[in-house]
């Protein structure tokens, strides 16, 4: 453990933050499940709803430095392929 006072502050903003980010990465993969399984389900309605979400998660963890941007193109890209099998 620290004994410096700003590195105990920095220490339990870190934790802060990583509960933060958690919720955030949690939020983005469990919108993605959703939508996997309404694809997987054959409902194209309820993908085509699920879709906006997802990406709309996947916008947000990407805005917020949890994932890069290249990784949140490329999560988006796959997600309409998958929505496109369906069309």
């Amino acid at each position: 453990m620290p004994n410096i006072k700003s590195a105990i502050k920095r220490v339990s903003v870190i934790e802060k933050k990583t509960l933060q980010n958690n919720m955030v990465k949690s939020a983005y993969k469990t919108a993605i499940k959703t939508f996997e399984t309404a694809v997987a389900d054959g409902n194209k309605e309820k993908a085509e709803e699920t879709f906006k979400i997802a990406v709309k998660k996947v916008d947000q963890a990407c805005s917020k430095g949890v994932i890069k941007a290249n990784t949140a193109s490329r999560k988006k890209s796959n997600l309409s392929k998958k929505l496109n099998t369906l069309k």
